[in-house]
């Protein structure tokens, strides 16, 4: 069997795998918008879980100093630009509370993290295929056109 000219080769036949590529091309693309965004939201996040880090360690040192306090010492808590005079154990009870919430939104965001480096692995995975199936498909394009 002898090879076949490329010229002799059918319009819609190049049509129809032009047709092909510009699909491809458009799932590539949104595939790609798609992960960029959940790259985004993980590294709002991250920073979300960075900030509530610095905050639990400065909840952490305000605990240790409060610890350090005798009984009958004065303790004041700044309201807006006024410092109110607080009991102790209420301000110590304030710094544990403040502390277990943080702690908890710390969780929060860890599980919301791993959330998003599972979807991010997962369509770069996908992503990895489009690119793959669409340089094959230009391959073929390119050796029959």
């Amino acid at each position: 069997m002898t090879p076949v000219p490329p010229w002799t080769v059918p319009l819609f036949i190049i049509i129809i795998t032009m047709a092909a590529m510009e699909t491809m091309r458009n799932q590539l693309e949104k595939k790609l918008k798609e992960f960029q965004g959940v790259q985004k939201d993980l590294q709002k996040t991250a920073s979300t879980r960075n900030q509530l880090d610095v905050q639990l360690n400065e909840n952490k040192i305000v605990k240790e100093e409060l610890e350090l306090l005798e009984t009958d010492a004065n303790v004041y808590k700044l309201t807006g630009p006024v410092l109110v005079k607080q009991d102790l154990e209420e301000a110590k009870a304030n710094v544990g509370k403040r502390i277990e919430y943080i702690e908890g939104e710390i969780k929060r965001q860890d599980a919301t993290i791993k959330d998003f480096e599972e979807k991010q692995e997962k369509s770069r995975k996908e992503l990895t295929v489009l690119q793959q199936q669409f340089q094959q498909a230009q391959a073929k394009a390119t050796g029959k056109a």
